[in-house]
């Protein structure tokens, strides 16, 4: 039997607290499928936690607020699996900002736009 892959999250709390309560969250004796960053949050804190979801073969999808995904730029520009993906989502004190994306830019890239 085969079984789904795990959606992993990356977020502020109102983003990973709804996520949880429509029951996407999952944790084990050893890890969990998420992480609430706060503005205490380090940045290795963050950095690990993309690091760690995204070599977990139970982890299909990766939701990034898009603010987040900002301050590790750096590493999402370097990763190229297609498996897990990374999708960037809106938070609520943060709108959606497809210039910043950089899917949506390598999307435009591929069908001819500016990029």
């Amino acid at each position: 039997m085969e079984v789904g892959k795990l959606v992993a999250i990356i977020g502020d709390e109102d983003t990973v607290t709804g996520f949880l309560l429509a029951g996407v969250g999952h944790r084990t004796a050893k890890d969990t499928n998420f992480l609430i960053c706060k503005a205490d949050t380090k940045l290795d804190q963050v950095e690990e936690a993309f690091h760690s979801f995204s070599q977990r073969d139970d982890v299909g999808i990766i939701l990034i607020n898009q603010h987040i995904a900002n301050d590790i730029r750096h590493v999402l520009k370097d990763y190229n699996q297609t498996i897990p993906t990374v999708l960037e989502i809106p938070s609520k004190e943060h709108p959606y900002d497809p210039e910043q994306d950089y899917i949506m830019q390598r999307v435009n890239m591929f069908l001819g736009g500016s990029g």
